[in-house]
């Protein structure tokens, strides 16, 4: 039994998707969440910058002591994963457990990566894919870089027309098309999945990086005997909005009074 708190962290709002899925699957552990929101975004940052981003949060959640780490963010898993696996405390990203999940959907026909234009341009998603699928299948990335500005904002319903507008602009290049599976692979996008389930069609399989990579966490947790919190604590650290991150954190987790504490910008 490990009764260190699980650290989580993001560029904002979106790693509590990632966190919401940790609290229902180890219920009794504690956690440290750490919502970058002060340098949101992360998508269009040059490569080095969110490599450097990666370890100073992955620092600053150490500070804490944690057991482990996850970065619940599509764009430091795919633009960090070497900082993810040399770093000293075990640290999960949701980019490869969730290309493990896609990769196994059964069939041949094409796969779809909803993503930022950072984890697209990236190529990860892709090369992974091909490699894992044997290039037998057609892989089609999309980058939607105003999708979690727009949920940060606030506008996460599935009728804001704001949304709707947002989402089929941006899902234009692969609208009418017939897929086998689609991977929301940023974790903002959990928010507004009715949305993009309209815009694709009931038919598509969505899948979810958070959900992946929460439960890659807790398979190494509960497989290494490291599971065991103290009182379920959760708390928050926040470099940007306090105010708006609490009321988001409060409505999505369902905990009752979320109170986040204010830390400074990093430099990077």
């Amino acid at each position: 039994m490990d009764k260190r708190p699980i650290g989580v962290y993001d560029s904002g709002v979106g790693g509590l998707t990632g966190l919401r899925a940790l609290m229902r699957m180890l219920p009794d552990e504690d956690f440290v969440y750490f919502s970058d929101s002060g340098r949101m975004p992360y998508g269009p940052r040059p490569l080095p910058e969110l490599r450097r981003i990666a370890v100073q949060d992955m620092d600053y959640l150490a500070s804490f002591g944690v057991k482990a780490i996850l970065a619940a963010c599509g764009t430091i898993s795919s633009a960090a994963k070497e900082e993810l696996r040399a770093y000293p405390i075990p640290a999960f990203g949701v980019l490869a457990p969730a290309l493990d999940t896609m990769a196994a959907v059964p069939g041949d026909g094409p796969l779809a990566i909803v993503a930022t234009a950072a984890s697209i341009a990236s190529g990860e998603f892709t090369d992974v894919l091909w490699k894992k699928c044997g290039m037998r299948r057609e892989i089609v990335g999309v980058p939607c870089p105003e999708l979690a500005p727009l949920i940060e904002s606030g506008h996460t319903r599935r009728d804001d027309p704001l949304v709707v507008d947002c989402v089929q602009r941006a899902l234009a290049p692969i609208r009418g098309r017939s897929f086998d599976a689609a991977l929301l692979g940023c974790t903002h996008y959990g928010f507004i999945e009715g949305a993009i389930r309209d815009a694709l069609g009931e038919d598509v399989k969505l899948l979810s990086a958070a959900d992946c990579g929460a439960a890659a966490l807790r398979d190494y947790l509960t497989q290494n005997a490291l599971t065991g919190g103290e009182r379920a604590e959760r708390r928050f650290f926040v470099s940007g909005d306090v105010r708006a991150f609490e009321a988001f954190a409060e409505a999505y987790l369902e905990i009752g009074p979320v109170h986040a504490e204010q830390v400074p910008v990093m430099e990077i």
